[in-house]
This record gives structure tokens, C-alpha cells and sequence, in this order.
């Protein structure tokens, strides 16, 4: 089989569960070699050594609170310093909330524009700066179709996530000339923790209720889009490998919508 990231590395955020997981599967089997961030030093060590297996070491986690601009820099600095370069950052880290106009607080908005927009702006930013020291390469920023339609998430989160949509093309305009891609991915209708409280809030309930809330999620999603299935973390990943890799070297600046068909069901009025 054809790797088709070999020899490149890559830089996961988010990476201990859901999409950034997935990702991280995907690229390693793919051969990537990974540098994997989040926020749970203890899965994330797991991860790792799941990973890495009995085999050469091909990823490394560290532990990176992505709302810091300094935890940014130190991850990207770390993976050079592991593997002398970067070719990829996958800025995927983030959470859902249900804000409304109403009842937004300032607390809601210096937390998720920090964590949704933030890490997205300064994971380009030190990308950018490692990026242009090597070879150039491949930026992916995790959007949503809520960056695109209303009622696909919460007022803060659809705001922060057409910010995201709209630096990735600002980005990739600036950053083209340097042989730097910048994209972004937006998913709609995909199961992952997120729809009960991210990450955080499913590493606090058993395997067995994680798999209960996953099953009946997918069996609701899998109504709601013309694609009659859920939209699945791998979805995602798959689509992160194709603009990671060589076969999608002349594509920049763009926002791919990977959802079975959900955006076209909405005007954007809802």
C-alpha cells in the first residue's frame, strides 16, 4: 500500500479523541511521523505509546493548552526539535457551546474566542514560522458547516468558526508565496463527543455510556442529512490526508465541506 505522507510530519491538536484521533491513526498509517497535542497528559501519553507500539518512535505527545500563544510555539518548537521539521498542522482542537445573542457572557467569549479562534490564529502563526524554515506545507483548520449556516451550532461557536473559515483564506493568500497551503475542513452532522460535552465530559463516563451515546447519536444524525448515514471521525480524517499530502498540492485558501449533503438542506436563513 502507498504512503502517501511519508517521510513528512505532522502536528495533531486535539488529538486524544474524536477527529484528531482518528487523524492521527490515519496519518501514522499513512507514514506520517506525529506530534500529538491535548490537554490530558494521561491519555495522551497513552495514545502515544498505543501508537508507537513496540516499533520505531513515531509520535510523541505533548501536552499543549491551545489557548496559550506560548504552549503554540513550545509544540511546534518541540516537533521540530524531535524530527527537524514540520510539514503539516492540523489546528482541530476545540468544544461546543450553546450560546445565544441573549445570553452570551463575557466569560463565554474571552473562553471560546481564545480557544476557537485563538489557537487557529497562533497555531498558523508558529506553523507558519517552522514551515518557512523548511520546505513549506500544509495548514488544516477545523471549521464547521455553523461557519455557513445557522442552527448548526451555538451563536459564540458558529461566530468563531466563520472567523476560521475566513483566516484560513486570508492565511493561505499571505502564506502561498512561502510554498505554505492553509485550508480549512468544515464537518457537519459527525459523531463525536462532542455533541455531550467534548472530550472532557466523556472521559468522566464509562466506555459502555460513551458507546450508548454514540450509538443513538449516529442513529439521529444518520437522519439528518441526504447521505443517509452519519458522518464518521474517519470522514474527517480522510479528508485531512488528501490535503496533507501531495494530491491536494494546488488546493489553498479553501474550505472543504465534508457533510453528506447537510448544508445544502439549509438556506442561510435556516
Amino acid at each position: 500500500m502507498s504512503q502517501r505522507l511519508k517521510g513528512k510530519v505532522a502536528v495533531i491538536t486535539g488529538a486524544t479523541s474524536g477527529i484528531g484521533e482518528e487523524t492521527a491513526r490515519v496519518f501514522l498509517s499513512q507514514g506520517a511521523r506525529l506530534v500529538i497535542a491535548g490537554r490530558n497528559r494521561e491519555k495522551g501519553d497513552a495514545l502515544a505509546e498505543e501508537l508507537n507500539g513496540s516499533g520505531e518512535e513515531r509520535v510523541l505527545f505533548q501536552r499543549t493548552d491551545v489557548s496559550s500563544e506560548a504552549e503554540i510555539a513550545t509544540l511546534m518548537d518541540a516537533a521540530v526539535e524531535r524530527f527537524g521539521q514540520v510539514d503539516c498542522l492540523f489546528n482541530n482542537a476545540g468544544a461546543g457551546e450553546r450560546s445565544t445573542a441573549e445570553s452570551v457572557t463575557e466569560e463565554d467569549f474571552d473562553y471560546f474566542m481564545k480557544l476557537l479562534v485563538g489557537s487557529v490564529v497562533f497555531g498558523i502563526k508558529h506553523g507558519a514560522r517552522v514551515m518557512k524554515a523548511g520546505n513549506g506545507g500544509s495548514i488544516i483548520n477545523n471549521a464547521s458547516i455553523a461557519a455557513h449556516r445557522i442552527n448548526q451550532g451555538g451563536y459564540l461557536y458558529s461566530g468563531a468558526k466563520a472567523a476560521v473559515s475566513h483566516l484560513t483564506r486570508l492565511a493561505g493568500v499571505e502564506l502561498g508565496p512561502h510554498h505554505i497551503r492553509v485550508n480549512a475542513i468544515s464537518p457537519g452532522a459527525v459523531a463525536t463527543p462532542i455533541f455531550w460535552g467534548g472530550s472532557s465530559r466523556a472521559q468522566t463516563l464509562s466506555e459502555e455510556e460513551n458507546q450508548r451515546k454514540m450509538e443513538k447519536l449516529q442513529a439521529n444524525l444518520a437522519r439528518a442529512t441526504p447521505t443517509p448515514r452519519t458522518g464518521l471521525a474517519l470522514d474527517i480524517a480522510n479528508a485531512a490526508l488528501f490535503l496533507a499530502s501531495d494530491e491536494g498540492s494546488f488546493i489553498n485558501s479553501h474550505d472543504l465541506v465534508v457533510d453528506g449533503g447537510r448544508i445544502a438542506m439549509f438556506n442561510e436563513a435556516g
